[in-house]
């Protein structure tokens, strides 16, 4: 990952044709346009790459969850479950809905521990919403049962882990919706942009004219659409439509070279006592987008960050536990309720108890973990000189 390390001839081919009609929108305009329909050749390319019915484009990861939540009748004063370790677009998608994201602990998945979820039900649990971090996957089989004996919605944020499967489905395919975030450092790109997927027609109708105003898109005339209920303008454009369309077609070759290059560096960090992977629920349905690995204690894994820093080598490695916008413990903003927009209280009374809210199985995971980013470009030399550098640190800083 990402997919802006291969972009290409593909990319602005597709981005030409689009210059080339000056149409930018994926609405109207018809005549002018010539045929050229990037955003729906992007939808029709999503749902057969991952074997789901309905695919609905989005501005962005973030409007994708929001439109989502939307769709699935999440709303004020709904309880939505979510990680303690997860990006920020995750919980503000459920506050812009009125909802009230309810953080719980993580397990070595780095995803939702289902026994945390099970705690944390109450009557005004509407949703539960797997994070599928760092290209791999959450329980869902676990999670799912959840669901099922509570009746509530399950929908999986997949943003970082586009590729990934769980028992050979498509992550993002499997509860009743679920998202892509398509921006510039995802797995495929489309600069910005993100998608809805669902087998549920009802959601996906729901989705498709909530991302424009409302429109029922029923009709020839655009201008003519009826407006059934309250919508926003998170459409995608055709010109950011045009990339993910030719990255999409690159993603197979993607995800060959993260297996290769997370596989040859994991072996070198094998060899160092001491250090232990993630849980990967499904290991056959990892994207190698990152390969995630434990130090025995905080402090080893605080000296081997410093040493990496000094031998030159941090860049592309992430220490979550000491990160602004990934883990529960910098959201200062979050937990003092800080925003432009007035909050109900159900939400500020919820988020501020977060301030006093211990989540002490998730910071004995995330302090003794480090993430690191596989690249699409290292060479086979590359990996093995990057994991030799690795080796050498690490002996030298735990040893």
């Amino acid at each position: 990952m990402p997919g802006f390390e291969f972009f290409g001839d593909e990319e602005r081919k597709e981005v030409n044709d689009v210059l080339e009609t000056g149409i930018l929108m994926r609405y109207g305009f018809d005549g002018p346009r010539k045929g050229i329909w990037k955003s729906k050749e992007l939808e029709a390319a999503i749902c057969s790459r991952f074997g789901v019915q309905h695919a609905q484009l989005t501005s962005s990861g973030t409007a994708a969850l929001t439109t989502a939540m939307a769709a699935l009748g999440i709303g004020a004063g709904d309880e939505v479950i979510m990680p303690a370790f997860t990006f920020v677009a995750s919980f503000e998608a459920v506050l812009s809905m009125g909802a009230i994201p309810v953080l719980v602990d993580i397990d070595t998945s780095l995803t939702l521990a289902p026994e945390a979820v099970k705690a944390a039900i109450t009557p005004k649990t509407k949703c539960v919403m797997p994070v599928h971090m760092c290209g791999s996957m959450a329980d869902l089989d676990a999670l799912k049962a959840i669901c099922a004996e509570h009746h509530l919605i399950l929908l999986e944020d997949a943003c970082q882990s586009i590729g990934g499967t769980y028992k050979g489905k498509a992550l993002g395919t499997i509860g009743d919706a679920g998202t892509f975030s398509f921006d510039f450092v995802k797995t495929i790109t489309c600069g910005e942009g993100g998608v809805v997927m669902t087998n549920n027609k009802e959601v996906y109708t729901m989705s498709d004219a909530f991302t424009d105003h409302g429109h029922d898109h029923l009709g020839v005339d655009r201008g003519a659409d009826l407006h059934p209920f309250l919508g926003y303008n998170f459409r995608i454009s055709e010109l950011h439509a045009a990339v993910g369309l030719a990255q999409i077609k690159k993603l197979d070759n993607f995800l060959e070279l993260q297996k290769r290059n997370n596989q040859i560096l994991r072996s070198y960090l094998e060899q160092v006592p001491g250090i232990s992977f993630r849980t990967v629920p499904d290991p056959q349905g990892d994207s190698y987008s990152f390969l995630t690995w434990f130090l025995p204690t905080q402090a080893q894994t605080e000296t081997v960050i410093e040493a990496m820093k000094a031998a030159g080598i941090l860049a592309g490695n992430f220490y979550w536990y000491a990160n602004n916008w990934h883990y529960i413990r910098k959201w200062d903003h979050l937990k003092t309720a800080k925003s432009l927009y007035a909050l109900s209280d159900d939400q500020k009374n919820a988020i501020v108890k977060l301030q006093n809210t211990v989540f002490e199985k998730s910071d004995a995971i995330m302090s003794k973990c480090i993430s690191t980013a596989i690249s699409l470009t290292w060479t086979e030399a590359q990996v093995h000189e990057k994991g030799a550098s690795f080796l050498a640190v690490l002996k030298g800083a735990i040893s």
